[in-house]
């Protein structure tokens, strides 16, 4: 709490009982006497009224009952960055037990930095100007304090942790961070501070930061691209919560940036992201829950690749509004893609069989190599491709696609809805009559697979020959052979060998999956090893 009010108050964050605000308006208000603060909360179910008071408006907020006139000295205006560190830390000098302790352990969010002996206070000085990995979350850091205190205290600080503080405008931070030359990692999440409006000016402030975190800081990507021109070597930044909307494309900025993360903002539009697709090192994009349905990227055709985005390799979209397959189609036209994220998101609904749709993704997506956090092996890629060339056969065949190389025409209807198609043909060739999946009754009969046992490693044993469901599962299977040679299912190594590729083997390493998954076809041959 305070007696004085600081000079620039008008827009400084506040802490009240536990509450985070900002004021918007400093004054009388009849016909009460005396000063008030009229603060906005971040909570707006602290608030009383909208900023007016008996019919006059003296600050305005974004929501009706999100304000409220409090006295000055009710409220936090916070402390200077080092009256912070030694609180946190136990350092300050008025502590009377400070000179008996000889050790204690630094504890950072889940780490022990370092433990410290606090023998004097020329000890204690010497510990802050060996730290150089700090977080004062939540402690009430709202200024830099005296000029050149931090770089004379502690100026080795590389990760700096200064999030959900009472920092309100981007000048504080620049005073905290042009004594720091070193620091490379800072998080300053849920500081609702005031950004620049103008570019500033040339500072070697972050001239060595490499990771950045405004999550919850009501930034704007205007905001961001003006401060980024004193980021030169910025490779990670996250924004998330910001009600982002509107992106611009960067200009000599973010050159270095591999992680951007923009998840829980507002980017619906999908002409929003080609903004940002020339940033020439990105490798990650988050962008969950933006309420995203479409993605495309205009410079391609189908089957051909994109140049935006060019080093992108990761792209989480998880949990948007993502309906249709055509979105997929327009992810295979990254140049780089490996790893997808694309969960909770109505697309994966379309089918009742959660893992059909997952093999589908796979078919349509050449270079993924994970998706929803699983790795792809390269036998389920196999299997998913080889699923989805005979799943869509009996379509290609109606839309002109033929066996015959010559007479192969596919209309572009049929190739804009499945742009790896051909692909597939040329690495498995045409789907044949016999592969084709044709609508039919379901009955037993319809799924029985007619499959040959081997056992290579046993000369003597005679091959077996049995009709198995396709859904049958790899486990099950296991159970069957132990009935059959009475050996135990953990010690059974299953493999099959195709009936159209003689001499190649492919592992059957889940025993939760079925012969269906893995592709398995009427007169296949399993191999059985132990």
């Amino acid at each position: 709490m305070t007696n004085s009010l600081p000079s620039d108050v008008i827009g400084r964050r506040i802490l009240c009982n536990g509450d985070y605000g900002t004021v918007l308006f400093v004054g009388s208000v009849p016909p009460t006497t005396g000063i008030w603060l009229g603060v906005e909360w971040d909570n707006p179910q602290r608030g009383k009224h909208n900023g007016s008071h008996e019919g006059i408006q003296y600050f305005k907020c974004r929501h009706p009952s999100g304000g409220s006139f409090i006295r000055p000295n009710k409220v936090n205006f916070g402390i200077d960055f080092l009256s912070a560190v030694r609180e946190k830390y136990g350092l300050n000098d008025d502590q009377q037990d400070a000179e008996s302790r000889t050790e204690t352990s630094i504890v950072i969010g889940r780490r022990t930095v370092e433990t410290i002996g606090f023998d004097s206070i020329k000890e204690k000085q010497k510990q802050l100007n060996n730290l150089n990995d700090i977080s004062v979350d939540g402690c009430g850091v709202s200024l830099a304090g005296q000029e050149e205190e931090i770089k004379r205290t502690c100026p080795n600080i590389r990760r700096l942790n200064l999030s959900k503080n009472l920092l309100s405008f981007w000048k504080d931070v620049v005073d905290i961070a042009c004594q720091l030359e070193h620091l490379e990692i800072l998080n300053l999440s849920e500081n609702k501070m005031k950004f620049p409006s103008t570019l500033l000016p040339a500072t070697r402030a972050f001239c060595n930061l490499r990771v950045l975190a405004l999550n919850r800081t009501g930034v704007t990507w205007t905001e961001v691209l003006l401060c980024a021109t004193g980021w030169p070597a910025l490779e990670e930044l996250y924004l998330a919560s910001n009600d982002i909307s509107l992106l611009e494309r960067p200009i000599d900025v973010l050159l270095n940036l591999k992680w951007l993360d923009l998840s829980d903002n507002q980017l619906t539009h999908e002409n929003q992201l080609h903004l940002i697709a020339d940033l020439p090192r990105l490798e990650t994009l988050i962008l969950s829950n933006n309420g995203i349905s479409s993605i495309h990227f205009p410079d391609v055709e189908f089957g051909c690749k994109t140049n935006m985005f060019p080093s992108l390799t990761h792209l989480r979209v998880k949990g948007n509004r993502i309906t249709e397959w055509s979105v997929i189609n327009e992810l295979d036209k990254l140049q780089r893609l490996q790893s997808l994220d694309c969960r909770n998101n109505p697309l994966m609904d379309t089918d009742k069989n959660v893992e059909t749709v997952k093999q589908l993704l796979i078919a349509k997506i050449g270079q993924l190599k994970f998706l929803n956090k699983s790795q792809i092996f390269p036998e389920e890629r196999r299997g998913a491709e080889l699923d989805y060339r005979k799943k869509y056969g009996i379509d290609w065949l109606k839309a002109g696609g033929n066996q015959d190389p010559n007479k192969n025409n596919p209309s572009e209807e049929f190739l804009a809805a499945h742009p790896r198609f051909q692909v597939l043909c040329e690495k498995y060739g045409a789907p044949e009559d016999g592969e084709l999946k044709r609508e039919q009754p379901f009955s037993l009969k319809n799924q029985l697979l007619m499959l040959t046992f081997k056992c290579p490693d046993k000369p003597d044993q005679q091959p077996i020959k049995k009709k198995l469901p396709d859904s049958m599962t790899i486990q099950k299977v296991k159970g069957l052979l132990y009935r059959l040679l009475k050996i135990p299912g953990s010690e059974l190594k299953l493999s099959y060998e195709s009936s159209k590729m003689k001499g190649k083997e492919f592992e059957l390493d889940n025993d939760l999956k079925s012969l269906q998954f893995y592709s398995i076809e009427n007169e296949d041959c399993i191999l059985v090893r132990w």
